[in-house]
């Protein structure tokens, strides 16, 4: 189960040195075609790294033949050196597979301020080509971890002989901003650039961008989507995107699962908004409220701290009319005590909060985790 499982998709992990660790560092992932088409999302944050610099430049007409992502170093705050050491990456990619460098998607993670060794980085692209293989997904998955306890592939296979498959790496930093960290999604499906995109976008905005594991938006964020039509398969347009969206959708949870040091996946639907984007705000500002992740890890019901992140929005409600509930029971009526706190079991990972506003009929979900004591200990030495 891995991105190359779509026809006319080759890639490969190796170890190119950039990881004191050792472990894999650098993956490559090429379409064969016979169509290159693609379609990406990257972060909203206005501090971008050089990768994303580039590749935004690369993108922007809809076709793409290779993407190389390294981990071991963002490539952010590098200089001039370090935009040098992104365009010289893809120089090298299209050279061992026979294309542009402006058809090579670049993407980075790692410590922000290092600079990359062009050297290493040259050595591991020459060696991933190499490796290319159509069994080499799992490995290109294994090379982009950084704080990831595991490697995030998903794939769905459509009845019609086509399939969308996905790759995702991220495990802290997961805050909105049309994406949230490094995804490569790959099809065999016969469509068009614009289709890409807008399914893509339509995709990302109710998975990634709903993603809230802690405020943090990272400077590297990428969702790349690429299409090879091997499988001669043109879908209609909303169930090719709908396969999009369920591949997000899974690669979102297994992010949400792999949090740093999280101890409890939360899902918080508001529902009973005015609008859509009422509902969100009310969502993200209660998966942004310390107070009620450190509740949840300390296994506190207390549903005062999602009234009070609530109240901090500009959504339309009255106050005096919310409901809240935790693993089903309704701890909260009408902004009054409802049932009894005692009755919330909160030992489960998952726990599930709905907020219903009772102010129209919209809804959204967002997803976040608890904050641990393992969440502290692993961010405040990150860079040691």
């Amino acid at each position: 189960m891995s991105v190359t499982v779509p026809a006319g998709f080759r890639a490969s992990g190796v170890t190119a040195g950039l990881k004191a660790s050792g472990k894999p560092d650098l993956a490559l992932v090429v379409n064969d075609g016979p169509l290159a088409v693609a379609a990406a999302v990257y972060t909203s944050n206005r501090c971008v790294a050089h990768p994303v610099r580039w590749s935004r430049e690369v993108t922007a007409d809809g076709s793409v033949r290779a993407v190389v992502l390294n981990s071991g170093g963002a490539n952010c705050y590098t200089g001039p050196d370090g935009y040098a050491t992104t365009a010289a990456t893809a120089a090298r990619v299209g050279a061992g597979v026979g294309c542009p460098a402006t058809d090579i998607v670049v993407c980075s993670t790692g410590l922000i301020g290092d600079l990359l060794d062009r050297e290493k980085l040259a050595a591991g692209v020459d060696a991933a080509v190499a490796a290319l293989s159509g069994d080499g997904g799992r490995a290109a998955a294994e090379a982009i971890m950084t704080t990831d306890t595991h490697p995030k592939t998903v794939v769905r296979t459509a009845p019609g002989g086509w399939s969308v498959a996905g790759m995702a790496k991220g495990a802290g930093m997961l805050a909105p901003g049309l994406a949230t960290m490094l995804v490569v999604l790959t099809t065999d499906a016969d469509v068009d650039a614009a289709t890409c995109a807008a399914a893509l976008r339509a995709a990302t905005r109710t998975t990634f961008d709903r993603l809230d594991s802690d405020g943090c938006m990272s400077t590297n964020d990428t969702v790349l989507l690429m299409a090879s039509g091997a499988a001669g398969v043109t879908p209609a347009a909303a169930e090719f995107a709908e396969a999009v969206r369920a591949v997000c959708h899974d690669l979102t949870m297994l992010l949400l699962s792999d949090a740093e040091g999280s101890e409890h996946d939360i899902t918080i639907t508001v529902r009973g908004a005015a609008s859509e984007d009422d509902a969100v705000e009310v969502g993200r500002a209660v998966a942004r409220s310390n107070l009620f992740k450190c509740a949840v890890f300390g296994r506190d019901p207390n549903w005062g701290r999602i009234l009070a992140a609530a109240g901090t929005t500009g959504a339309a409600f009255d106050p005096d009319a919310i409901d809240v509930a935790m693993n089903g029971v309704w701890i909260c009526r009408g902004g009054q005590p409802g049932e009894s706190r005692d009755l919330v079991d909160l030992t489960p990972r998952q726990v599930e909060v709905t907020v219903d506003l009772h102010a129209g009929a919209e809804t959204a979900t967002v997803w976040t985790n608890d904050l641990t004591h393992a969440y502290v200990h692993e961010n405040s030495a990150y860079s040691t």
